[in-house]
């Protein structure tokens, strides 16, 4: 029985999604054969073979919904998880293998064409693209302080990559990626993806990937959807979004960028300088919530720290404190407000939109399923307490969850929230060196 386990096992590691979820099952039915007709045996199994899949306890799972606008239907319900603790394990894992797989169900239904991953040189870019306007010499004092090596002759020490990555067909499946790391160095080294905020651009990380290349770290920043060497134009992230809207044909807000990050990951696990196991991911505001969905898709990014980024998109729906993320994207509510006939943007435009342009978002997809489901590996989270686009309020029932699954994987350490105080929507120095001590400690091992 053990042996044909071990044999599952291997070729659980080598599976996609959906073979894997129908492998497990396959164990779990022979687990329960051996419980019927073997007891004894059955018992050591548990000790001695466990599943593949690290367990995670998902209390009430999501109920899924049946998305509008021709979304493909998402299978109700999560299993029920049996009375033996082994049993308890594999359907744990189930549940975050069949969550992730029906994400990547939504992801998939708004591709172009999938297209073999190709790499192509770039150059460095001379005028980085800012949509607010702000200037390219403006510094974020909070990224500035990122902790740093004094390097004698940094300069011509620091080696920069200039790439375009093809993710998928089309113009937006264009991938623009800069990495910066130290020249000298030989041996695979852990690296650092660090995503951007609304309306910034990969070059506006520049302090924090020196920072980090400083400290022995391979440092990659990427343009998000319609931003830097993506954006187009001034109002391109505006546009995308208005016409997800109309025709819901793309996913410009999050889940786009989370598909990129997936073929990033493809990319960055097959470089000869990377350690495959020791791949960080981070980000600020739209790049945390970035950050944060594509840990969860994607179990390469073993470390994951989502700075002012997580929210509770159903509580805040349901507890009426929406206004602030949908000013951050106010146009396209704006537009749906007067396609719906309304007089003014309300909870129920701000659920049709969210249906419409990341389904999922506010219901099977929401903080309270997808965090918990990032163990077993470490997640910090880092929030400002006043933060209206994030309500720390919002997060109770995901930390509460997490904590729970972090628990039960014997691994509490590997979960923290921080909310500073007095904060708003905003990086801070204290933010950006939590985030560096978490990865010192975790990628650095």
């Amino acid at each position: 029985m053990c042996s044909i386990d071990k044999a599952t096992a291997a070729l659980l590691g080598e599976a996609r999604y959906e073979g894997r979820r129908m492998l497990v099952s396959r164990l779990a039915r022979l687990t329960v054969l051996a419980q019927l007709f073997l007891p004894g045996q059955a018992q050591s199994l548990s000790h001695t073979c466990p599943p593949k899949f690290p367990s995670c306890s998902i209390a009430n799972p999501p109920k899924f919904v049946s998305y509008k606008y021709g979304i493909p239907a998402i299978n109700k319900g999560a299993s029920q998880p049996a009375t033996n603790t082994f049993l308890q394990m594999e359907s744990h894992s189930l549940d975050v293998q069949k969550l992730r797989s029906d994400f990547l169900q939504v992801l998939r239904s708004r591709r172009s064409a999938e297209v073999p991953l190709s790499v192509e040189n770039g150059k460095p870019v001379v005028s980085p693209f800012f949509l607010d306007n702000t200037l390219p010499t403006d510094k974020s004092q909070a990224m500035e302080s990122c902790p740093k090596v004094v390097i004698k002759n940094f300069k011509e020490l620091l080696k920069e990559e200039n790439l375009y990555l093809t993710t998928e067909a089309g113009q937006q499946g264009r991938l623009p990626v800069l990495i910066l790391s130290m020249k000298e160095s030989k041996e695979r080294k852990p690296a650092v993806v660090f995503l951007h905020s609304t309306n910034k651009c990969k070059e506006w990380l520049r302090p924090l990937l020196e920072a980090y290349a400083s400290r022995g770290y391979l440092a990659i920043a990427i343009d998000s959807r319609y931003h830097g060497e993506r954006a187009g134009s001034k109002t391109g992230y505006r546009d995308a979004l208005i016409s997800s809207w109309k025709k819901g044909d793309t996913m410009p807000f999050i889940f786009d960028t989370v598909w990129d990050l997936i073929k990033l990951a493809d990319y960055l696990t097959k470089r000869e300088d990377i350690d495959p196991a020791r791949i960080g991911i981070t980000g600020e505001s739209l790049g945390g919530m970035h950050a944060w969905y594509a840990a969860f898709v994607d179990t390469r990014y073993s470390v994951v720290v989502p700075i002012i980024g997580v929210q509770g998109f159903r509580w805040a729906v349901d507890n009426d404190k929406w206004q602030a993320r949908v000013n951050s994207i106010r146009p396209v509510f704006e537009e749906a407000q007067k396609d719906l006939g309304k007089s003014a943007i309300d909870k129920e435009v701000v659920e049709k939109v969210w249906d419409r342009i990341a389904p999922g978002l506010a219901s099977s997809f929401d903080a309270p399923y997808t965090i918990p489901a990032i163990v077993p590996r470490p997640l910090l989270i880092v929030n400002g307490a006043k933060d209206p686009r994030c309500p720390v309020e919002g997060l109770q029932i995901p930390q509460s969850r997490a904590t729970k699954a972090y628990g039960e994987a014997h691994c509490p350490d590997k979960f923290k929230l921080i909310v500073q105080p007095g904060i708003e929507h905003q990086l801070t120095p204290l933010m950006v060196k939590e985030a560096s001590d978490w990865f010192e400690i975790f990628l650095k091992k």
